[in-house]
């Protein structure tokens, strides 16, 4: 994500600030600007500081703290482009459920920032009634005094979402009894929004040959695969071809978390850009690196692994500096790659 300015002084802010701390002024995100601006009552509505004429009001979320995007004045849907995907959320009546539903509302708006930027397909439900992009942030389920999880998944648009996930310490424990690597409530976001984008670009689109040539056959029986998974692990030295454990159990999951990485590199490198960090080690120039160009306007997914590699070394050894575990605890293999090389291509050709 790039550091963004106030437009009316000149002070850094950053994606979720709500006001500026140097003029004081409201901040909003105007989504189709991808911009944050500055801006001043008018009633109950709000105006540009640098464009008075421009009439907007804050999305419906705002009342609770949950969004800071905004919408044109006149639009008669009360949430903003990203909050109009919501369908069940977590209970706003406690406390708990309110805490929960910002810390989801702000990785939701963390994975739409990239899917506006790419231009990516992502219908609502009014618009395709069938496979519109939909969430539901489920919460879990009590069976004779024990608690059920909420299950996270897609299906056809539907992305459930475990709203337990945005408390760290289920999460962890989530992450713990899964042997998994990384869990982040952004990264069930990026993966599950995986699957969705494959309904859209590849299956929609009559595209599977070249998905096919990449992925594998993706026919197989997936509720059997992932049994398989389940009951077996992943196969000897999936290192080599996957990107993870998980991505190893059906080419479906491949793609989806390879579609997530690719979001992870890329928002990370900006970030980076935003910032000037590059790397260059005394002595081994070979992991130098410096992030040179727009990610989202990357020529090559080699050209983003080239800058990643190195940069995410470094933050990984920052990591254990501080007694914390890894950040990218990955390896980008040749095979995987490849696949985020195809992903390159399906994305800039959306």
């Amino acid at each position: 994500m790039r550091l963004f300015a106030c437009d009316h002084c000149g002070q850094p802010v950053h994606f979720d600030n709500r006001q500026c701390v140097r003029c004081g002024h409201q901040l909003g995100f105007v989504p189709e600007r991808l911009a944050i601006y500055a801006l001043e009552a008018d009633g109950s509505n709000w105006r540009l500081v640098a464009e008075p004429t421009r009439i907007v009001r804050f999305c419906a979320n705002a009342e609770l703290d949950i969004c800071n995007w905004v919408v044109e004045a006149g639009d008669p849907e009360p949430f903003c482009i990203a909050c109009r995907h919501n369908r069940l959320v977590p209970n706003t009546d406690t406390q708990q459920g309110i805490d929960r539903w910002r810390r989801i509302g702000q990785a939701e708006r963390h994975l739409f920032y990239s899917l506006l930027r790419w231009n990516l397909p992502h219908p609502d439900r009014q618009q395709d009634p069938q496979g519109g992009l939909v969430f539901d942030f489920l919460e879990d389920a009590m069976q004779g005094g024990t608690i059920v999880p909420a299950r996270t998944g897609h299906d056809e648009g539907r992305i459930a979402i475990r709203a337990a996930e945005a408390d760290d310490v289920a999460r962890e424990q989530a992450r713990t009894s899964m042997n998994e690597p990384y869990r982040t409530l952004l990264g069930h976001f990026r993966h599950e929004t995986g699957h969705f984008i494959w309904n859209k670009l590849i299956r929609d689109r009559n595209r599977f040959d070249a998905f096919r040539a990449v992925f594998g056959e993706e026919r197989m029986d997936y509720g059997a695969a992932l049994q398989q998974h389940y009951d077996n692990g992943p196969p000897p030295n999936w290192q080599e071809n996957f990107i993870s454990a998980y991505a190893s159990a059906h080419p479906w999951e491949d793609f989806a978390e390879c579609f997530a990485h690719y979001l992870h590199i890329v928002d990370t490198l900006e970030t980076a850009r935003s910032f000037g960090l590059a790397v260059d080690p005394y002595g081994y120039h070979e992991m130098a690196a410096a992030v040179d160009f727009n990610p989202y306007k990357a020529e090559s997914a080699e050209q983003l692994v080239s800058a990643w590699i190195p940069l995410s070394v470094a933050i990984n050894a920052i990591q254990r500096s501080m007694g914390q575990p890894d950040s990218y605890p990955f390896i980008l293999s040749p095979p995987v790659i490849a696949k985020l090389e195809y992903l390159h291509g399906v994305i800039r050709g959306a």
